[in-house]
């Protein structure tokens, strides 16, 4: 559900970089998701060991640093056995300087979250679950073609908190056809009553080649009116924020010092490495992605990529920083792409600020959290063409 991940940046860097393995198979393919993966099994095996194959000889990319983040995302993850995790970890500290990584992700569906399963996790470096839970109503999950219930969501949960997991992350969707704000409520309050450290909740977007288009073409479903995007989306941060929770990105929620250091840093500018199908890499200068074809990739035949315009620089700042509650640093802008250029930023920028949707202050321009809904088009329109 992570689709921030399409976004893929390249302004102040640190010294720390992020790793991330894309494990693109999934038992059942979910109504709404248009993500790179695969219901086909059968090359999981073969695909694997393609991946460590990559990692072993794409290290470079980012070697000359340490790695601040592990991020194992999907596809689901948790079809594999916790002891694959760990054997790519190891595989990394080999590789890398891994005595700073601070946050080691997987991404989860509920109904892998056995006994078994969490038995085995906790016998490795793994300290953050991604639960995609999507919502706590059985009709719901049934329209989204997801495999667990609401109960089994909660199980998952609370076998992870009796394990010992202190860093838990749900994803939520909400703005779905037929399921009002009640039913969003409920699955709200639920999320709450599980305690868990951050929490993800994103808005539907029907795209191309998933089975809510297809539905949505037959009129077999529409998607909501601006009306009840925004009912429902201020009701997810009222009440989110109200239960102590930080909105610190659009679609992000976390408790005092759990925001997802991962994610984090692709919305800061830190190079990362991507392994697997599908999977992408910056360095800085160079964007590069894998092939799709999952066949192409088991052969050796992967990369395709582009470097970077001044241009592309700027945008990309502008929109991850925008998409964050401290928004846009315009000192660094001033600094990095000069003074022209922020002054410029300053003037289109007018216009929001007139209505309310964008804010000055002390040297920074941020969206007001209760407007991030409008981000895109805010964005769009300071972008530099």
């Amino acid at each position: 559900m992570l689709f921030f991940f399409l976004f893929f940046l390249c302004t102040f860097v640190g010294d720390m970089a992020g790793l991330y393995f894309h494990i693109p198979f999934c038992k059942r393919i979910c109504a709404y998701c248009d993500f790179f993966r695969s219901a086909d099994l059968r090359c999981m095996p073969q695909t694997i060991e393609a991946m460590h194959q990559e990692l072993g000889e794409s290290h470079r990319f980012i070697s000359d640093r340490k790695l601040h983040t592990i991020y194992f995302g999907g596809g689901t993850p948790s079809l594999l056995h916790p002891s694959e995790f760990q054997r790519f970890i190891d595989q990394a500290a080999g590789l890398f300087d891994c005595s700073s990584v601070e946050e080691i992700t997987i991404e989860a569906n509920p109904d892998d979250i056995t006994s078994e399963f969490v038995s085995e996790l906790r016998l490795t470096s793994v300290n953050r679950v991604s639960l995609g839970v999507q919502s706590f109503d059985d009709e719901e999950l049934k329209f989204m073609n997801r495999r667990h219930s609401a109960e089994e969501a909660v199980r998952a949960v609370r076998r992870l908190q009796d394990s010992g997991v202190e860093n838990i992350t749900i994803d939520l969707i909400f703005g779905v056809d037929g399921f009002d704000e009640n039913v969003l409520r409920s699955s709200v309050e639920r999320a709450i009553e599980l305690d868990v450290q951050h929490i993800s909740a994103y808005h539907l977007t029907i795209e191309p080649s998933t089975t809510f288009h297809r539905r949505l073409t037959r009129g077999q479903m529409r998607e909501i009116d601006e009306r009840q995007s925004e009912k429902e989306y201020l009701l997810v941060e009222k009440m989110l924020r109200e239960a102590g929770y930080e909105h610190y990105e659009v679609s992000n929620y976390a408790r005092s010092g759990f925001r997802s250091k991962h994610n984090s840093s692709y919305w800061q500018g830190v190079h990362y490495l991507g392994i697997g199908p599908g999977a992408h890499s910056f360095n800085g200068e160079e964007r590069r992605w894998c092939s799709q074809s999952i066949a192409d990739y088991i052969a050796g035949r992967r990369y395709e990529g582009e470097r970077l315009s001044e241009q592309d620089h700027f945008n990309e700042y502008v929109m991850t920083s925008l998409r964050r509650a401290e928004g846009i640093d315009l000192d660094f802008v001033a600094s990095r792409f000069g003074d022209g250029k922020c002054a410029k930023l300053i003037a289109h920028a007018e216009r929001w600020r007139e209505q309310g949707d964008l804010v000055l202050n002390d040297r920074r321009l941020y969206i007001p959290t209760s407007k991030f809904l409008i981000s895109d088009s805010i964005i769009e329109c300071l972008f530099e063409v």
